[in-house]
């Protein structure tokens, strides 16, 4: 289990709203100050975070003077977009306090669920991470409803990590972590240190929503870290107010419940591209371009396509092949076939020239390619 982050370069960081409110009564500014801190030593460290926080909703009901949590989806939504002003502005302060930049980023179900703004939300927060910028990430509550909502922000941690290729998620909850059954019912209920993502024997240990402001429970949790552990990443569950819990777990010390990842990273990446994802179309290239990719693990661009085959949109899966028709990898294209024959041959360069824009200097970026 201390391996779990004391080797991750890429973590999230997911806080719940009980924690960020403290039970209700609005952002808590030392708490939030307190994880920023530790956020920031980690980016001293080299190591890329990003952070995943509700409590936008529990904060604009402190706003608003409202003392029950409404059910109605006008009701929430108002108070996610008022709440979410007071959230955004303490991390930045916090952060900001250590040297830290911070971007707010809102996402909905359907900006991961279709392929292109997949790849725009992608692209954003790696270049995000690249500038040293802590995303603070929250679901968009404003527009969401009930058909495209995550339901819990422990979701929007686990899809976050796919979407990064996160090493690890910590889940920071009000919970020591996981037990066997409900300790505050049952006293007999077993502490569990470590398990296997996934198995399902989690599942039926995991009580209902922990409190009324947040809509998850353990059991979200461990899906969660179910999904993560689909892209190779493993997630640990600890208590939010553990004194320095980020940096103790970063430096090996075992805290809270690790739940472990059953295939590393790159193998699940791998299979995750080859079983889930169906051909849109193929590009054929050079054979300077087949040694970069296979020899030496680096990204398609456009200078080594030759010919592009079908009708395909940014985001879909195209095969590459070779000069004879062998498919040697395939991966998510950055730009759509009619823009892949504008800039086939060309440096990367010319992109923004030939289309007016460039979106990535790639064709397809090594890290959203699988090798044949």
């Amino acid at each position: 289990m201390s391996d779990v982050l004391k080797n991750a370069r890429r973590i999230v960081v997911k806080v719940g709203s009980s924690l960020v409110t403290n039970e209700g009564r609005g952002v808590d500014a030392e708490a939030i100050g307190t994880w920023c801190r530790q956020l920031a030593a980690l980016a001293r460290e080299g190591r890329e975070v990003v952070m995943v926080s509700s409590g936008a909703i529990a904060e604009g009901m402190k706003r608003l003077g409202w003392t029950t949590r409404p059910t109605e989806l006008p009701e929430l939504q108002a108070a996610a977009a008022v709440g979410q002003m007071g959230l955004a502005q303490m991390y930045e302060t916090k952060l900001s306090e250590h040297g830290i930049g911070s971007a707010q980023v809102l996402l909905t179900h359907a900006d991961l669920a279709d392929r292109e703004r997949y790849l725009n939300a992608r692209s954003t927060l790696l270049t995000l991470l690249g500038l040293k910028v802590i995303p603070v990430i929250n679901e968009n509550d404003t527009v969401v409803n009930d058909e495209i909502k995550f339901g819990d922000n422990d979701t929007l941690g686990a899809l976050v990590a796919n979407l990064v290729d996160a090493d690890a998620l910590v889940i920071l909850t009000d919970q020591r972590g996981l037990y066997s059954a409900d300790p505050r019912k049952d006293p007999q209920a077993r502490f569990i240190d470590v398990a296997e993502a996934g198995d399902p024997a989690l599942e039926l240990m995991a009580g209902g929503a922990g409190s009324s402001l947040g809509r998850g429970g353990m059991l979200t949790k461990i899906l969660a870290a179910k999904r993560a552990a689909g892209s190779g990443a493993s997630t640990i569950i600890a208590w939010g107010r553990e004194p320095d819990v980020l940096l103790r777990l970063t430096a090996g010390e075992a805290i809270g419940t690790a739940l472990v990842a059953g295939l590393p990273k790159l193998a699940a990446r791998k299979q995750w591209m080859a079983d889930h994802l169906q051909l849109r179309g193929a590009v054929t290239v050079d054979d300077g371009a087949v040694i970069k990719l296979r020899d030496e693990g680096k990204s398609l661009l456009p200078i080594g396509v030759l010919e592009v085959e079908g009708e395909f949109h940014r985001g879909d899966v195209i095969a590459v092949r070779n000069g004879a028709g062998a498919e040697v990898a395939r991966g998510l294209a950055n730009y759509s076939s009619a823009e892949a024959r504008l800039i086939a041959r060309k440096p990367s360069s010319q992109i923004g020239g030939l289309l007016g824009y460039a979106n990535e200097p790639e064709l397809i970026h090594r890290d959203n390619m699988v090798l044949g």
